[in-house]
């Protein structure tokens, strides 16, 4: 957060304030508006068990398909639930198309390693990484999509998570809490998992 940014600044008041500049003219303004929504986006559209490539495919159309509609959503609020609910859409499409990918098939290279880190800090962050995946992929679909959404986002937006999700917004933070019970409880059962 910058020291000219509200407290209160949400996701989604972030998003429509970078969308409402990117169609005012300030095209670099697209730029910061991907990478803010990247990784809600991403982990929206893999949670709709798609690979890595396909992932890539949907998240390029639904950007494309925002800067062709751009001038149609009248209110800037709406453009993270816009943009979530077209590449959930788009993800869902693809996926009648293509093989549909097991969960359990979710790529340890998805969470990517700072440059910074030593090999051997890497390869530890890295099988601790696969074991939690591990973990992550004996949950529920429902468990499953609602913490990788949650996971990787600064400051969720539960309206846009439950948008994305279709599950009342009031049902957000209970079921958060009892599938990171369930996977706290299977990590803790494995004598390879050190806390």
């Amino acid at each position: 957060m910058t020291m000219t940014e509200p407290a209160e600044s949400t996701l989604a008041s972030r998003a429509a304030a970078l969308f409402d500049e990117y169609r005012a003219g300030d095209q670099a303004r697209l730029a910061d508006l991907v990478a803010l929504l990247a990784p809600i986006l991403w982990h929206t559209v893999r949670a709709q068990n798609v690979d890595r490539g396909t992932a890539e495919d949907v998240l390029q159309t639904t950007w494309l398909s925002l800067i062709r509609h751009a001038g149609g959503i009248h209110d800037p609020r709406a453009v993270l639930q816009w943009l979530i609910v077209s590449a959930r859409r788009e993800a869902w499409r693809v996926s009648k198309v293509e093989r549909r990918v097991d969960p359990r098939d979710f790529e340890a290279d998805d969470i990517v390693a700072p440059l910074t880190d030593l090999p051997d800090v890497a390869a530890v962050r890295n099988a601790s990484d696969s074991q939690l995946w591990e973990h992550v992929s004996r949950l529920s679909e429902r468990c499953r999509e609602l913490l990788r959404v949650i996971a990787f986002a600064d400051r969720p937006d539960y309206a846009a998570v439950a948008t994305a999700l279709g599950m009342p917004v009031g049902s957000i933070g209970p079921t958060r809490g009892r599938c990171l019970a369930k996977l706290r409880m299977q990590l803790a059962a494995d004598s390879r998992w050190e806390s």
